[in-house]
C-alpha cells in the first residue's frame, strides 16, 4: 500500500511539473519553508523550458499540443508504472498513450553530470544532426527547492522525459513478436552484477544489466554505412563529454509491422527494413549519465580495485576511459552486422 500511495503522488507530482509553468512555483521563504516538510507530493518544475521547446519543435517535429496532451489525463492515473528495471535505483513510467518514458535520475553524479556538463552541448548536438541515433530526451524536470522526501531518498527529484522507442507494440498484431535488446560490450566487468550474489536477484533482473544478440543485423550496404556515420559521430560526442556505460537499445519486429511514428522520421526511428527482408530494426543510444570524471566512478574504481577484482574480471565499463570505451562499443556494433551488397 505504501508503494502504491508514493507511485500515485510521485505521478501527480511529474504529471503537474509537466503542465505547469516554472513561474508559478516560486514561492517566498514562508513557501519554501512549508515545502522542506514535503516528503511525496513534491512540487516539480521544467528546467531549460525555452531549450527543450526548440527541440520539440524546430529540431524534432513534434505537434506541441499533442506533446501536452500526453500527459492531461481525465478520472486516470496521469502515468503507467514500468515495473523493475535493474539496479540503477530508477523510477520508470510511461505516458498513458504510450508515446513517452519518464526515468527518475536519484543518484546526484547522473543529474549533476546531465545538468551543468551534458544538457547545452546535448542541445546543440542534437540541432546539428537531428537524424541523431542518441535517445530524443523532450524535458527534464525537477524540484527547485529541498525536502525532507528528497533528503531522504523517499522521492526522486529529477526526471528527463524520452521518446518511447516501443511505440505501436501495443497496437501492432505483431506486437508480441517485438524483440528488445539493451547491448553493452561484454568483455566488461560490471560491478552490479558480478558483485552480487545470484540468490540475492533474479535471473530476469540480472539479464537485464547487458543483453546479448545472439544473430546478426542484415543490412544494405547503404544503410549500414549510414547507421556508422552516426554512430561514430554520437559516441565522438559523448566521448568528448566523458561518458560511459551507454547502451545500444535495439528493437526487432517482423517486417510486416507499421508502427506509429511521432515527430520526425528517420529510418532507425520508423523501423529499418533488413536487407534479408524479414525484420525492421529501430536502434537508440540510452543511459549516457555516466561521466568518467564524477567522484562516484573514481571512488568505485578504486574500491573495485582495492578488492582486486579488475585483476580478475577485466576492466569496468564504468571506470574505463571514455575513448577505450567508445571503442570496444563501436566494435560490438559492427560485429553484430553483416553487410549485404
Amino acid at each position: 500500500m505504501g508503494n502504491t500511495r508514493r507511485e500515485s503522488a510521485l505521478t501527480k507530482s511529474i504529471q503537474s511539473g509537466l503542465l505547469r509553468e516554472p513561474d508559478k512555483c516560486k514561492k517566498k521563504v514562508w513557501g519554501r519553508f512549508l515545502a522542506f516538510f514535503t516528503v511525496r507530493r513534491i512540487k516539480l518544475v521544467r528546467f531549460e523550458l525555452e531549450l527543450f521547446a526548440r527541440l520539440r519543435k524546430e529540431i524534432w517535429k513534434f505537434d506541441e499540443d499533442e506533446y501536452k496532451a500526453s500527459f492531461r489525463t481525465s478520472g486516470q492515473p496521469p502515468l503507467k508504472m514500468m515495473g523493475d528495471m535493474g539496479y540503477s535505483g530508477s523510477t520508470f513510467f510511461s505516458s498513458l498513450d504510450g508515446h513517452f518514458v519518464i526515468k527518475s535520475l536519484p543518484r546526484h553524479f547522473e543529474h549533476t553530470f546531465f545538468q551543468a556538463d551534458l544538457l547545452e552541448p546535448y542541445y546543440y548536438y542534437m540541432r546539428d544532426h537531428p537524424d541523431s541515433v542518441l535517445v530524443w530526451i523532450t524535458d527534464y524536470i525537477l524540484s527547485p527547492y529541498v525536502t525532507l522526501g528528497t533528503l531522504f531518498g523517499c522521492t526522486p527529484a529529477h526526471h528527463i522525459v524520452m521518446e518511447n522507442i516501443l511505440l505501436g507494440k501495443d497496437e501492432d498484431p505483431n506486437g508480441a513478436q517485438w524483440e528488445t535488446y539493451d547491448l553493452k560490450p561484454i568483455d566488461y566487468f560490471y560491478p552490479e552484477r558480478d558483485l552480487i550474489p545470484e540468490p540475492l536477484v533474479s535471473e530476469e533482473t540480472l539479464n537485464k544489466l547487458a543483453d546479448t544478440f545472439n544473430d546478426k543485423l542484415h543490412l544494405w550496404k547503404k544503410d549500414y554505412d549510414a547507421f556508422m556515420q552516426s554512430l561514430e559521430a554520437d559516441t565522438k560526442f559523448l566521448g568528448e563529454a566523458n561518458a560511459v556505460d551507454y547502451s545500444l537499445f535495439l528493437v526487432r519486429m517482423p517486417a510486416s509491422s507499421e508502427p506509429a511514428i511521432l515527430g520526425r522520421h528517420s529510418p532507425w526511428r520508423e523501423g529499418l527494413p533488413s536487407a534479408d527482408g524479414k525484420w525492421k530494426y529501430r536502434a537508440v543510444i540510452l543511459d549516457f549519465f555516466w561521466a568518467r570524471h564524477k567522484f562516484h566512478a573514481q571512488a568505485l574504481s578504486g574500491a573495485v580495485q582495492t578488492f582486486n577484482v579488475v585483476g580478475r574480471k577485466g576492466p569496468m565499463s564504468i571506470t574505463t576511459t571514455a575513448g577505450e570505451y567508445r571503442e570496444k562499443f563501436l566494435t560490438m556494433v559492427r560485429e553484430m552486422i553483416q553487410v549485404q551488397q
